[in-house]
């Protein structure tokens, strides 16, 4: 379904006016499509110590 010309725009300048809040998000879709699709039980293990060392940073 085409979006419109003012919809178009109207999200232009939201990426445009929230840059650090984009990137984040793409960041967070991309580590969960890795987590979900791609990550081997390495991955996994290495991961899981990796968030628990920022869990423990943010406290």
């Amino acid at each position: 379904m085409p979006v419109s010309e003012s919809q178009q725009k109207a999200n232009q300048k939201w990426a445009e006016n929230n840059k650090e809040r984009r990137s984040y998000l793409s960041s967070r879709s991309s580590a969960r499509s890795f987590i979900r699709n791609k990550a081997t039980l390495e991955d996994l293990d290495e991961l899981t110590q990796l968030i628990q060392e920022r869990r423990n940073m943010l406290q």
